[in-house]
């Protein structure tokens, strides 16, 4: 499928209909969802009538924006007024919503077209969408690797070809690992730049949501449409949305001094060595169009794992308290009384992860642990965003790999739940800082699989993030491929 800015021009020269594209990215999903399994719900009824709406607009000579007709797919934690919203959980399996979030309502009003929800891990509590209720979803680049998570579907989706474009969420990494397995762009953007309204709840002051694309350009057109303030969010930024894509130049040197820092604490132990030499390579490159490159110290950087599995759980705890069967959602039947009724809902209703973190979020939070625990967390976060300031002062914008390794088999880290959670050793502390972070194709490992490079940028400075980006992969040919499914 093209890009989004090819198939607008071919919707305003009346070159393909809306509905013509529609119908080939339903028809993929067709084909590939029985081995793939993106999608926990394809939306074709809703996707075809948006289609025919945004035709109807160009056949009556008006002007439509730049989404207008793109085929579109939601991770399915965000609320789809009158569609299904499970966030992959059997607790919530028969659960509608009778409202929309705010970044759905956003792309409805700019006339995209939703394919389907997307699959994740449950809640968005895990890094392989292995968690899910329904099923796992392979890695379009090997159907027996997982694609990542929490939001695999939505990566994989983009990357099988099923959708131009789509969105996720990123507490910890849940947009920019999942892109790195999967071969394209994914940006965890500054938090409270994109709301949160409509959002079911993992961790609050973590959860963000982000585009994800299989090219820079594609991703930074989805993130200024989803982006701006919402007075339905508390946190949300009250700052203006420029034109992400707008400007995008292949030269570095255009844009006057970049200063690029590399995090000299992500390389060495534990990290796959042809991820660390193609990663490498990919800095190497960004030196040869203009960047300076400086070796940057965070020396907290590796305490973001053991902080965020203190501080997400512990929020997830409270936020996941509401499903007790009373008010929506699964209800377990023959219970005996109001705490039967709570005990067998619960346990019956979430999954293995989930109810893991419930119980180390209770534990860090309770009488006597708090200040041990939870408190100390958040004193190591303090820390943590203090370093990446200072690294700030001397650099623009900071490098790393995206993961440590490339997509593993599905099932082989199951049984060790660790060794899943070290896979988000470079994500997690840009999501405990609140700052910017993009994933974007670097290379390939001797399995063919995809390797990410991540970049790291100040507050609200996306349109930087995006500028590097542009530059790098417009020198490679690491965006070209495409995995070979059918």
């Amino acid at each position: 499928m093209a890009s989004i800015r090819e198939l607008h021009e071919q919707l305003i020269k009346k070159e393909r209909s809306a509905v013509e594209i529609t119908q080939e990215a339903l028809d993929r999903i067709q084909a590939l969802e029985p081995k793939l399994h993106s999608f926990l719900h394809v939306t074709a009824q809703q996707a075809l009538e948006q289609a025919r709406a945004v035709d109807a607009k160009i056949a009556a000579g008006e002007e439509i924006g730049i989404l207008a007709g793109i085929p579109i797919g939601i991770k399915d934690n965000l609320c789809t007024k009158g569609i299904p919203t499970t966030c992959a959980s059997q607790i919530l399996k028969n659960f509608v919503p009778p409202y929309e979030s705010t970044v759905t309502q956003k792309l409805l009003d700019s006339g995209a077209v939703m394919v389907g929800k997307t699959n994740l891990d449950e809640f968005a509590m895990g890094g392989s969408t292995e968690n899910s209720a329904y099923y796992t979803t392979a890695n379009p680049w090997d159907l027996s690797r997982v694609p990542g998570g929490s939001s695999g579907g939505s990566a994989a989706a983009v990357a099988a070809d099923e959708c131009v474009v789509a969105i996720g969420s990123d507490t910890g990494g849940s947009i920019r690992q999942p892109a790195s397995f999967c071969g394209v762009v994914g940006m965890k953007p500054t938090y409270g730049l994109v709301s949160r309204y409509g959002l079911v709840a993992f961790a609050s002051s973590l959860d963000q949501i982000g585009p994800f694309g299989r090219s820079v350009e594609d991703t930074a057109i989805l993130l200024s449409a989803i982006a701006g303030h919402d007075p339905k969010d508390s946190t949300s930024l009250k700052v203006p949305i420029p034109d992400y894509a707008a400007g995008l130049k292949p030269d570095l040197k255009a844009r006057g001094r970049l200063r690029i820092g590399v995090i000299k604490e992500t390389f060495g132990e534990g990290l796959d060595s042809v991820v660390e030499q193609t990663v490498t390579k990919a800095i190497d490159q960004l030196q040869s169009l203009g960047a300076e490159i400086h070796i940057i110290s965070c020396p907290r950087f590796r305490y973001g794992v053991p902080s965020y599995y203190i501080i997400a759980p512990s929020e997830a705890s409270a936020n996941l308290a509401r499903y007790d069967g009373v008010k929506y959602g699964y209800r377990a039947p023959d219970a005996d009384n109001l705490l039967s009724m709570y005990t067998r809902t619960r346990s019956t209703g979430f999954g293995t992860e989930v109810k893991r973190r419930i119980m180390i979020g209770t534990y860090a939070l309770s009488a006597g642990y708090y200040d041990a625990y939870y408190l100390k967390a958040q004193k190591v976060r303090t820390l943590i965003k203090q370093d990446f300031e200072k690294a700030f002062e001397q650099v623009d914008v900071l490098a790393c790999p995206t993961v440590p390794t490339t997509a593993f088999k599905t099932g082989e880290k199951n049984t060790d739940p660790l060794s899943m959670y070290l896979l988000d050793l470079m994500t997690i502390p840009v999501n405990l800082a609140g700052l910017p972070g993009l994933s974007v194709p670097c290379g390939f490992d001797d399995n063919g699989l995809p390797i990410g490079l991540q970049l790291i940028g100040k507050v609200l400075r996306e349109d930087q993030l995006f500028q590097v980006a542009y530059a790098y992969e417009q020198s490679t040919t690491w965006h070209l491929r495409q995995p070979q499914i059918s």
